[in-house]
C-alpha cells in the first residue's frame, strides 16, 4: 500500500505515536490531518522519550518528509516550542517540515474564550484542554478564521485581527465580564512569529499529489480517537474535528480514491480521558490497577485516563466508519497476570440489547454492558516480538478481539520501548492478510 491512514479506533490514547513511528521506517512521507496541540503522541526510542503535540513523529527519520496539513490547527507559539525543543535534543528539522498556508492559527483569544465557556458550563463542562481548539474550528466555520498564509502577509493579518477583535472583546467582556484583547498586542506577538515559519510553508495538497503520482509510501497521522470525532463521536462529548479516516482527505487536500488502506489503533481495553459516557469504566481495583501497569496518564495534559474492559461495540463502529483494513493492538502486556478478562459485545437499556453503537448519548449514559469471559494469562508478554512466544490464552483473546470487530489485526504492541511489537504482516509493504487463526495453526 503506498497510501495508509493511521486512526485511533477508541477515544485517543491508544499509542498511535509508536505505530506511526513503527510504519514511518518504510514511509517516505508522514502527515498530521486535523487536531492541534491538544493531541499527543509519544515515543520511546533508544535516545530517549519524545511528546509530539503537532510535529508528526516521523521527524525523528532521516530521509523522511513531515507535513501539516489543512486540518489541523496551530498555535504557533506552541509549534515552534516544539521545533526548539526536537532541535535542542539533536533532530534536524530544514527542508523536512512543511506546513500548509490553509492551516488555521489558534489566536490568543481562542484560549481565552475556550477557558470561560468551559467554566461556565459546570457540571456540563465537556472536559476541553483549553488550548483554543474548538473556538479556533469554529472560527474557521463561521469563516472568519485566520490561516498561516495570512500571518505571512503582515496587512491582511492586522485587518482580519482588528475585524475578530471588534465582535471577539464585545462577547468575553460582556458575556463573561473577561479582559479585552488589544489588535497592536496580538500583532507585535504573531508577526514575529511569521519570520520563523514562513521558510516551512508550502502547498501540501499539490506536493502530495505528485507523490502520489510518484508511486511514494505516505502515511497520514490522526489525533484523537473515532470517538471524539465531531460527527461520529459521543457528541457533545467530542473533540472539533474529523479524527475519522475521513479527516485525512479533507485536512490534506487528497481526494478518497487516493486511499490503498486504514489501520485502527485499540489498546487491548479501553482508556477515556475527560467527561462522557463510557460503557465498560472500571471504578474498582480492577480500573485502578490498568491505570497503573499501563501508566495511564495523558502525554499532552497529563490528566489521569479512565479505564475499563475491551468494548467491541465500539471497535466494530469503528470499523465501519473508518473502513478500517487492518487493527494495531497496543498495550497487551498492561492485562499479563489476569486470571480472567471481559470483552463488551453488546449494551442492554430498558429491556433492549444493543449490538450497534446507538447514537442517543442517554441510551450510552444508562446503558449496562454485556460482557464475555475469556481466561487470562500469567506468563509475561512484554518484549515478545513473535506471535508464537505469545501464551495460548493470549492468541485467543487476540483472536476473539479480531472476530468481534471483523477486522484483521496486523500489529500488536507488546512495551512501551519501539522495538516491543510483533508484525503480523506490515500494513505499508506487507503482502495478503491471514487472520490470527491461520496464524495460530
Amino acid at each position: 500500500m503506498a497510501t495508509l491512514i493511521v486512526v485511533g479506533s477508541q477515544w485517543g490514547d491508544e499509542g498511535k505515536g509508536k505505530i506511526v513511528d513503527l510504519l514511518a521506517q518504510e514511509a517516505q512521507i508522514v502527515v498530521r490531518f486535523q487536531g492541534g496541540s491538544n493531541a499527543g503522541h509519544t515515543v520511546i526510542t533508544k535516545r530517549g522519550t519524545y511528546v509530539f503535540h503537532l510535529v508528526p513523529s516521523g521527524i525523528l527519520y532521516r530521509g523522511k518528509l513531515c507535513m501539516l496539513g489543512n486540518g489541523v490547527v496551530i498555535d504557533p507559539a506552541g509549534l515552534i516550542q516544539e521545533l526548539d525543543h526536537l532541535i535542542e535534543r539533536g533532530v534536524k528539522i530544514g527542508r523536512n517540515l512543511i506546513i500548509s498556508p490553509r492551516a488555521h492559527l489558534i489566536m490568543p483569544y481562542h484560549k481565552a474564550l475556550d477557558a470561560v465557556s468551559e467554566e461556565a458550563k459546570g457540571s456540563r463542562r465537556i472536559g476541553t484542554t483549553g488550548r483554543g481548539i474548538g473556538p479556533a474550528y469554529a472560527d474557521k466555520m463561521a469563516r472568519v478564521g485566520i490561516r498561516i498564509g495570512d500571518l505571512l502577509q503582515p496587512d491582511v493579518f492586522r485587518q482580519k485581527v482588528e475585524e475578530n477583535l471588534v465582535a471577539m472583546n464585545r462577547h468575553l467582556h460582556h458575556v463573561y465580564q473577561a479582559d479585552r484583547f488589544s489588535a497592536e498586542k496580538i500583532c507585535h506577538e504573531y508577526l514575529g512569529y511569521a519570520d520563523r515559519l514562513r521558510p516551512y510553508v508550502a502547498d501540501v495538497s499539490a506536493l502530495l499529489d505528485r507523490a502520489i503520482a510518484q508511486g511514494r509510501h505516505i502515511l497520514f497521522e490522526g489525533a484523537q480517537g473515532t470517538h471524539l470525532d465531531i460527527d461520529f463521536g459521543t457528541y457533545p462529548y467530542v473533540t472539533s474535528s474529523n479524527a475519522t479516516a475521513g479527516g485525512a482527505c479533507t485536512g490534506t487536500g487528497v481526494g478518497p480514491t487516493k486511499i490503498d488502506g486504514v489501520i485502527g489503533v485499540t489498546k487491548a481495553y479501553t482508556t477515556r480521558v475527560g467527561e462522557g459516557p463510557f460503557p465498560t469504566e472500571l471504578t474498582d481495583e480492577m480500573g485502578e490497577a490498568l491505570k497503573t501497569r499501563g501508566q495511564e496518564f495523558g502525554a499532552t495534559t497529563g490528566r489521569q485516563r479512565r479505564c475499563g474492559w475491551l468494548d467491541s461495540v465500539l471497535l466494530r463502529y469503528a470499523v465501519r466508519v473508518n473502513g478500517l483494513t487492518s487493527l494495531a493492538v497496543t498495550k497487551l502486556d498492561v492485562l499479563d497476570g489476569q486470571s480472567e478478562l471481559k470483552i463488551c459485545t453488546g449494551y442492554r437499556h430498558r429491556g433492549k440489547l444493543y449490538k450497534e453503537m446507538p447514537a442517543d448519548l442517554t441510551v450510552l449514559r444508562e446503558c449496562t454492558p454485556v460482557y464475555e469471559r475469556l481466561p487470562g494469562w500469567s506468563m509475561p508478554t512484554t518484549g515478545i516480538t513473535g506471535y508464537k512466544q505469545l501464551p495460548m490464552q493470549a492468541k485467543r483473546y487476540l483472536a476473539r478481539i479480531e472476530e468481534l470487530a471483523a477486522c484483521p489485526i496486523s500489529m500488536i504492541s507488546t512495551g512501551s520501548r519501539r522495538e516491543d511489537v510483533i508484525v503480523l504482516h506490515h500494513p505499508l509493504t506487507g503482502g495478503r492478510m491471514r487472520s490470527l487463526k491461520r496464524h495460530s495453526a
